[in-house]
Protein backbone atom coordinates (compact mmCIF):
# COMPACT_ATOMS: atom_id res chain seq x y z
CA UNK A 1 0.00 0.00 0.00
CA UNK A 2 2.89 2.38 1.30
CA UNK A 3 4.70 1.71 -2.25
CA UNK A 4 1.15 2.09 -4.54
CA UNK A 5 1.12 5.59 -2.64
CA UNK A 6 4.83 6.31 -3.39
CA UNK A 7 4.09 5.20 -7.12
CA UNK A 8 1.18 7.08 -7.37
CA UNK A 9 2.83 10.57 -5.85
CA UNK A 10 5.73 10.46 -8.24
CA UNK A 11 3.52 9.84 -11.20
CA UNK A 12 1.57 13.07 -9.99
CA UNK A 13 4.61 14.71 -9.57
CA UNK A 14 6.85 13.77 -12.41
CA UNK A 15 4.04 13.93 -15.28
CA UNK A 16 3.94 16.57 -17.93
CA UNK A 17 1.92 19.52 -17.68
CA UNK A 18 -1.40 19.09 -20.01
CA UNK A 19 -2.41 21.77 -22.48
CA UNK A 20 -5.48 22.39 -24.12
CA UNK A 21 -4.23 22.02 -27.12
CA UNK A 22 -6.48 19.23 -29.11
CA UNK A 23 -5.27 16.65 -30.94
CA UNK A 24 -6.53 17.69 -34.19
CA UNK A 25 -4.84 21.10 -33.87
CA UNK A 26 -1.68 19.77 -33.87
CA UNK A 27 0.58 20.32 -37.02
CA UNK A 28 1.72 17.11 -38.69
CA UNK A 29 5.43 19.45 -39.35
CA UNK A 30 7.19 19.51 -35.67
CA UNK A 31 8.89 22.21 -37.00
CA UNK A 32 5.53 24.45 -37.25
CA UNK A 33 4.06 23.12 -34.47
CA UNK A 34 7.05 23.68 -32.37
CA UNK A 35 6.48 27.42 -33.68
CA UNK A 36 2.93 27.28 -33.01
CA UNK A 37 3.36 26.44 -29.87
CA UNK A 38 5.78 29.04 -29.08
CA UNK A 39 3.52 31.71 -30.59
CA UNK A 40 0.64 30.30 -28.10
CA UNK A 41 2.43 30.75 -24.79
CA UNK A 42 3.01 34.53 -25.73
CA UNK A 43 -0.50 35.31 -26.26
CA UNK A 44 -3.28 35.82 -23.68
CA UNK A 45 -6.85 34.24 -23.53
CA UNK A 46 -8.70 37.41 -23.45
CA UNK A 47 -11.61 35.04 -21.67
CA UNK A 48 -9.44 33.43 -18.80
CA UNK A 49 -6.69 36.81 -18.98
CA UNK A 50 -4.09 34.98 -16.73
CA UNK A 51 -3.42 32.38 -18.88
CA UNK A 52 -2.07 31.75 -22.56
CA UNK A 53 -4.04 30.44 -25.18
CA UNK A 54 -1.74 27.32 -25.18
CA UNK A 55 -3.37 27.23 -21.35
CA UNK A 56 -6.40 27.73 -21.89
CA UNK A 57 -9.59 25.60 -22.72
CA UNK A 58 -11.88 28.56 -23.58
CA UNK A 59 -13.36 28.50 -27.04
CA UNK A 60 -11.83 31.84 -27.91
CA UNK A 61 -8.19 30.46 -27.44
CA UNK A 62 -8.84 27.54 -29.63
CA UNK A 63 -9.89 29.66 -32.42
CA UNK A 64 -7.04 31.98 -31.87
CA UNK A 65 -4.64 28.61 -31.66
CA UNK A 66 -6.20 27.32 -35.32
CA UNK A 67 -5.69 30.86 -36.35
CA UNK A 68 -2.11 30.89 -35.48
CA UNK A 69 -1.69 27.25 -36.73
CA UNK A 70 -3.69 28.42 -40.31
CA UNK A 71 -1.37 31.45 -40.16
CA UNK A 72 1.59 29.34 -40.36
CA UNK A 73 0.51 26.71 -42.76
CA UNK A 74 0.14 29.75 -45.44
CA UNK A 75 3.84 30.84 -44.85
CA UNK A 76 3.03 34.04 -42.22
CA UNK A 77 6.58 34.86 -40.32
CA UNK A 78 6.37 34.82 -36.45
CA UNK A 79 6.03 38.84 -36.34
CA UNK A 80 3.33 38.77 -39.60
CA UNK A 81 1.33 36.54 -36.97
CA UNK A 82 1.94 38.50 -33.91
CA UNK A 83 1.24 41.65 -35.50
CA UNK A 84 -2.22 40.25 -37.31
CA UNK A 85 -3.53 39.19 -33.80
CA UNK A 86 -2.41 42.53 -32.26
CA UNK A 87 -4.07 44.70 -34.72
CA UNK A 88 -7.21 42.22 -34.24
CA UNK A 89 -7.11 42.42 -30.38
CA UNK A 90 -4.68 45.08 -29.25
CA UNK A 91 -1.62 45.19 -27.35
CA UNK A 92 -3.41 43.28 -24.40
CA UNK A 93 -3.27 40.01 -26.15
CA UNK A 94 0.29 40.22 -25.34
CA UNK A 95 1.10 38.23 -22.43
CA UNK A 96 4.58 40.63 -22.38
CA UNK A 97 3.17 43.27 -24.02
CA UNK A 98 5.50 46.39 -25.41
CA UNK A 99 6.52 49.49 -23.62
CA UNK A 100 4.67 53.21 -24.80
CA UNK A 101 2.49 55.03 -24.17
CA UNK A 102 -1.05 53.20 -23.44
CA UNK A 103 1.02 50.52 -21.26
CA UNK A 104 3.28 52.50 -19.51
CA UNK A 105 1.66 52.58 -16.56
CA UNK A 106 1.37 48.66 -16.73
CA UNK A 107 5.31 48.61 -16.55
CA UNK A 108 5.69 51.42 -14.52
CA UNK A 109 2.95 50.47 -11.83
CA UNK A 110 4.98 48.02 -9.69
CA UNK A 111 7.75 50.12 -9.78
CA UNK A 112 5.70 53.47 -8.42
CA UNK A 113 3.87 51.30 -5.83
CA UNK A 114 7.09 50.32 -4.49
CA UNK A 115 8.60 53.54 -4.41
CA UNK A 116 5.38 54.81 -2.50
CA UNK A 117 5.34 52.25 -0.29
CA UNK A 118 9.13 52.88 0.84
CA UNK A 119 8.52 56.69 1.25
CA UNK A 120 5.64 55.44 3.71
CA UNK A 121 7.83 53.27 5.56
CA UNK A 122 10.34 55.98 6.16
CA UNK A 123 8.37 58.52 7.05
CA UNK A 124 7.00 55.92 9.85
CA UNK A 125 10.43 55.64 10.98
CA UNK A 126 11.05 58.84 11.30
CA UNK A 127 7.38 59.31 12.87
CA UNK A 128 8.62 56.43 15.71
CA UNK A 129 12.24 57.63 15.95
CA UNK A 130 10.62 60.82 17.18
CA UNK A 131 8.03 59.53 19.22
CA UNK A 132 10.50 57.59 21.01
CA UNK A 133 11.81 60.54 22.63
CA UNK A 134 10.02 61.18 26.03
CA UNK A 135 8.99 64.47 27.15
CA UNK A 136 9.41 64.88 30.86
CA UNK A 137 6.47 65.67 32.96
CA UNK A 138 5.64 69.51 34.05
CA UNK A 139 5.22 70.42 37.89
CA UNK A 140 1.14 70.68 37.08
CA UNK A 141 1.22 67.31 35.05
CA UNK A 142 3.34 64.94 37.84
CA UNK A 143 0.79 66.30 40.45
CA UNK A 144 -2.34 65.20 38.59
CA UNK A 145 -0.92 62.17 37.90
CA UNK A 146 -0.15 61.39 42.07
CA UNK A 147 -3.89 63.27 42.42
CA UNK A 148 -5.69 60.04 40.13
CA UNK A 149 -3.21 57.58 41.47
CA UNK A 150 -4.76 58.51 45.28
CA UNK A 151 -8.26 58.21 43.64
CA UNK A 152 -8.28 54.29 43.18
Amino acid sequence: MNRLFILFTALILCSPTIKAVEPEEVLRDPKLEERARALSKGLRCLVCQNQSIDDSDANLARDLRILVREKLKSGDSDEEIIKYVVSRYGDFVLLKPPLNKSTFILWMGPVIIFIFGLIMVLFYMMRMRHAKKAIPLTEEEKNRLTSIRELR
